[in-house]
Parts: structure tokens; C-alpha cells; sequence
């Protein structure tokens, strides 16, 4: 056990050195001082040593030298880790407590916020992609099915090819508006229905007017009505002539000649009642209504 006390004696300087150290770094005027310059040295020295001996303690003088020179250097100060990424992330560790659940808090948020964002916008786009091509098909064939008119299945198929051609390029909102067309000409070729001359109490069977631009000349309408087979009125969108606006509507007039226009309001002053009231006829798998008068098809919604 020969080195223990040595040892021991270092370790003791050491520990006074850091004492003196910090003594020194509590008297930083005096410090400040006694080093500013060359030959102030021995007087620090000797401040110290008066220091120490006022307190009952004996420090050698290579102690206090050490000590002084540490301060110098630097050595038993503390000094903060240089800023990186791993002292930012240990610092976020340890103020987890802090933004934990704020955090949590705005993940739920979010977490629902995108559940809603699914649910109303992207399952409903996934299953209409996945069901317009079906819908696109479905509809073409009832067509095909019932198209009386080769020109209507080529309408059909080109229509239906706008839609395919929207639905390759992910553009669902034009695909969905072609597939709305497709529809709409599939209804109408379904529908079936009797067009007939209005004869009730206190409505006009027919009207004339003045042509735009053409004063003295006259158009003659049968004011006419739809109906289905169970004689209820059938709601058609209706070109207004006059306007070239168009309008659903049960009733609307129907352009005639001045001959027939002439028969219908004789029929009507006989008795009251207008014997051969119908006009004509929508039958299924076509677009256009078939007349039994002499029209030229044109149309008005306001009389």
C-alpha cells in the first residue's frame, strides 16, 4: 500500500484547487484586478493565502497555482453542449410532458378529420368509379333494346364513349354528367304517353299571335297536354319558339295551320266539346312525338 497516500495527496490537492476555483470565481473584482496586468500575480497569491489561513485551513502554495491556472484554462467549469440535431431531440424528449397531449389532442383531430374526409368524398369517388362503367353499359344496352331508329343507338354509343373516355382520364365529374345524358335519352326513349287538345271549362283550346318581326301576319297554336296511359299529365321540357327558351311544362302550344286551327275551334263551338281531340303520340323507343295534324312542330309556353 505504498502509492495510497500519495494518491490520496493528489486527490486532496485536486479537490482544493477546484475550491480555489471556485473562491476565485466569487471574487471575480478581485480577480479581475490582481490578473489585469504583469507583477499582480504574487499578490493574488498572498490574498488567497490570507483567505484560506483566516479560515483555518493551510493550502500549499503550489495549490493555490494550480488553482489560479485553472481558472485561466478554464478547466472545472461547466460548459453547455454545441447545439445538433441529437441535443434538439433529446430536448423534445424531455418536454414530452409538456406538448404530449396537445399533441395527441390535434392526432385524434386529425385522425378524425381525415375519417370524415374518406367517408364523404373519397369512398363515395372510389365506389362511383368503380359503378359508372356498369351504370354506362347498363344503360346503353336498355337503349339498344329499345331504339327504334338506328340514329338513336349512334347517338347512344357516342355518348356512352364520352363517358369511358372521362372515366380513363379520372375526370368522374364529366363522366358522371355524360352518364346523367345517357340517362336522360334512355328515360325519354321509355316514355309513352298521348298528346291531346286541352278542352276543359274556363282553359283555351287554341290561341294565335303575331309573329316576332311580322305584324300583320298570324301563328295559330292548339293549346295541347300531355297524358300517360293512366291518364295523368306527363311534365315535358318544352322549346319555346318565341324565346328559344325551354321549360317543363303539362301544357304548351302546338303550331298548326290556319286550316286545322280553324276545324279544332268549330269542333269546340259546336257543343262544347272537341269530338277528334287527339293530336298525336309519343310510343316507346323513339325521341320525337308522331302527329295526326298538320304541324310544323314548333312550340310556345306562353300564350
Amino acid at each position: 500500500m505504498p502509492e495510497s497516500a500519495p494518491q490520496s495527496a493528489a486527490l486532496e490537492d485536486i479537490m482544493v484547487a477546484m475550491d480555489v476555483v471556485d473562491t476565485l470565481r466569487h471574487q471575480e473584482k478581485l480577480v479581475a484586478r490582481e490578473l489585469d496586468g504583469e507583477g499582480r500575480r504574487e499578490r493574488l497569491l498572498t490574498r488567497l493565502r490570507n483567505m484560506y489561513a483566516a479560515q483555518g485551513i493551510e493550502v500549499p502554495d503550489h495549490v493555490l497555482e494550480q488553482g489560479i491556472a485553472a481558472l485561466e484554462e478554464e478547466r472545472f467549469q461547466y460548459k453547455a453542449v454545441a447545439s445538433s440535431w441529437r441535443t434538439r431531440i433529446a430536448k423534445i424528449w424531455v418536454s414530452r410532458a409538456r406538448w404530449a397531449k396537445p399533441v395527441g389532442f390535434l392526432s385524434v383531430l386529425a385522425s378524425a378529420l381525415y375519417a370524415v374526409y374518406f367517408t364523404v368524398d373519397v369512398l363515395p369517388q372510389r365506389q362511383l368509379l368503380s359503378s359508372l362503367p356498369t351504370q354506362v353499359r347498363t344503360s346503353l344496352s336498355q337503349i339498344k333494346a329499345v331504339a327504334k331508329k338506328p340514329e338513336i343507338v349512334v347517338e347512344a354509343e357516342r355518348i356512352a364513349a364520352n363517358a369511358q373516355a372521362a372515366l380513363a382520364a379520372g375526370n368522374l365529374e364529366v363522366a358522371e354528367s355524360v352518364l346523367g345524358n345517357l340517362t336522360a335519352l334512355n328515360r325519354q326513349l321509355n316514355q309513352s304517353f298521348t298528346v291531346r287538345i286541352v278542352a276543359r271549362p274556363n282553359k283555351q283550346s287554341g290561341v294565335w299571335r303575331r309573329p316576332p318581326g311580322n305584324p300583320n301576319g298570324r301563328n295559330y297554336y292548339l293549346i295541347v297536354e300531355a297524358v300517360d296511359a293512366k291518364n295523368q299529365p306527363v311534365e315535358l321540357a318544352i322549346m319555346n319558339e318565341e324565346n328559344n327558351k325551354a321549360t317543363k311544362v303539362t301544357s304548351w302550344g302546338l303550331r298548326v295551320d290556319e286550316k286545322t286551327f280553324n276545324r279544332v275551334a268549330a269542333d269546340k263551338k259546336d257543343d262544347g266539346i272537341i269530338q277528334n281531340n287527339i293530336v298525336g303520340h309519343k310510343p316507346v323507343g323513339v325521341l320525337q312525338m308522331e302527329y295526326v295534324v298538320a304541324t310544323s312542330g314548333a312550340t310556345i309556353t306562353e300564350w
